[in-house]
């Protein structure tokens, strides 16, 4: 099998797919499929597999660098959000609510220290998703200790 480009006078070449063989003695192709449509980059690699050429595996030249938990931490957010936890919250800081929610949140995933739970929600110590999901960036100790102060504040 081989890819053949046969060049048209008036129109674009017409890529095809053959196969060579033999009848009574004589070389004879037969066109398997019609690869005109198909964009160049896709014919050039089938090209490469019928040569034989060594393709590199599909993981080769990716790396995970980092993988965060995340189905808990989707349970559990889910959960609050259905039970409108959150619209019980104070308003009006939409960084101390979304910190909030995370104090919650953490608190049901893994029970911790408020310095433990601030390593937990910065992205360069995370342990799990939950500070990348509520897109909460570099969280400071003295934040989550404010936050608490701004919901003591707001309780009837």
């Amino acid at each position: 099998m081989y890819v053949a480009t046969i060049p048209n006078r008036s129109s674009r070449p017409a890529v095809l797919l053959r196969e060579s063989y033999r009848e009574n003695g004589k070389v004879k192709n037969r066109t398997l499929k019609n690869l005109s449509d198909w964009p160049a980059e896709r014919v050039e690699l089938l090209r490469a597999a019928l040569r034989g050429d060594g393709l590199a595996p599909a993981g080769d030249g990716m790396a995970i660098e980092r993988a965060l938990p995340h189905g808990h931490v989707l349970a559990a957010l889910g959960t609050a959000r259905a039970i409108e936890l959150d619209a019980l919250l104070p308003r009006g800081n939409e960084r101390r609510h979304q910190l909030a929610l995370a104090l919650i949140v953490a608190r049901v995933l893994a029970p911790s220290a408020k310095l433990a739970t601030a390593r937990a929600l910065d992205p360069a110590t995370a342990s799990h998703s939950l500070g990348a999901t509520l897109d909460l960036g570099p969280v400071k100790v003295k934040e989550l200790y404010a936050t608490l102060d701004w919901l003591g504040k707001h309780q009837e």
